[in-house]
């Protein structure tokens, strides 16, 4: 069933599963149009199929780290509907936790490609479609994570990247005044994904301890990215934290 939104367009990267998948799935349903990219062409089938949104789906096989794979998504959606109004710039990726003197140089930079570089890649296209489209302007959301304002043991490129990623948040916010493009950020800590289920086994903590940590579901981060991609383009949420209540972030340990 159509929304409210009926005729929006987005793009959500990492659409095949997870974070993506929760936000592009709140989004359809509410009657959105979006393009779902990511690398697995059957996984972004798989949530245009669960969304039974029809052709208000296009997946769109994309390798982030590619800026001529992401120009390309974005030619894709804009010939498919005319416009683009929100981009979801979800995908990411980490590295098992490792002491920072034994990871590889290859791993570093393959962790800053995906998380740093194909954020930017995503954010530059954003804006050259949003100020060229009538009506002007857009929505770019980033997903900063947890990991942007505190790290876990042992994992220094994914924080470190994500830090970078409040970076971005700020300045394309500042740049994109002046096309009526709002950018803000979703801080997301201990969702129930395939990625966060280790949580639950126990995982380590910074005063060496190793400890189960609550999460939450999924969905709640959907209804979290649909209320900011519903706002008003006079306004914008500039960073959103949505959390397992529980978790240990806030405090000492």
């Amino acid at each position: 069933m159509a929304g409210r939104n009926e005729g929006k367009v987005a793009i959500v990267t990492g659409g095949g599963s997870g974070i993506g998948r929760a936000a592009a799935l709140a989004l359809l349903r509410d009657g959105w149009r979006v393009a779902l990219a990511g690398r697995r062409e059957d996984a972004l089938q798989e949530t245009a199929k669960l969304s039974g949104a029809g052709e208000r789906a296009l997946p769109v096989s994309t390798d982030i780290t590619d800026p001529a794979q992401v120009e390309r998504l974005f030619q894709q959606a804009v010939k498919a509907w005319g416009r683009v109004d929100l981009l979801f710039n979800n995908a990411g990726m980490g590295l098992a936790a490792a002491p920072l003197e034994d990871i590889a140089i290859a791993d570093w930079k393959r962790v800053v490609d995906t998380n740093l570089n194909g954020m930017f890649y995503g954010i530059q296209q954003a804006f050259r479609v949003m100020k060229a489209q009538d009506p002007m302007g857009g929505r770019i959301i980033n997903n900063g994570s947890i990991s942007a304002h505190a790290p876990r043991p042992h994992s220094i490129a994914y924080t470190a990247t994500k830090h970078a990623v409040t970076g971005l948040t700020k300045t394309a916010s500042l740049d994109g005044r002046r096309y009526n493009i709002a950018v803000g950020q979703i801080d997301i800590g201990n969702a129930l994904t395939d990625l966060a289920a280790r949580m639950a086994k126990g995982v380590p903590q910074a005063n060496g301890e190793i400890a189960v940590e609550p999460l939450m579901d999924v969905d709640i981060v959907g209804q979290s990215l649909l209320y900011m991609a519903n706002l008003p383009l006079e306004a914008n949420v500039l960073f959103h934290t949505v959390m397992a209540t529980k978790m240990p972030f806030v405090g000492r340990g």
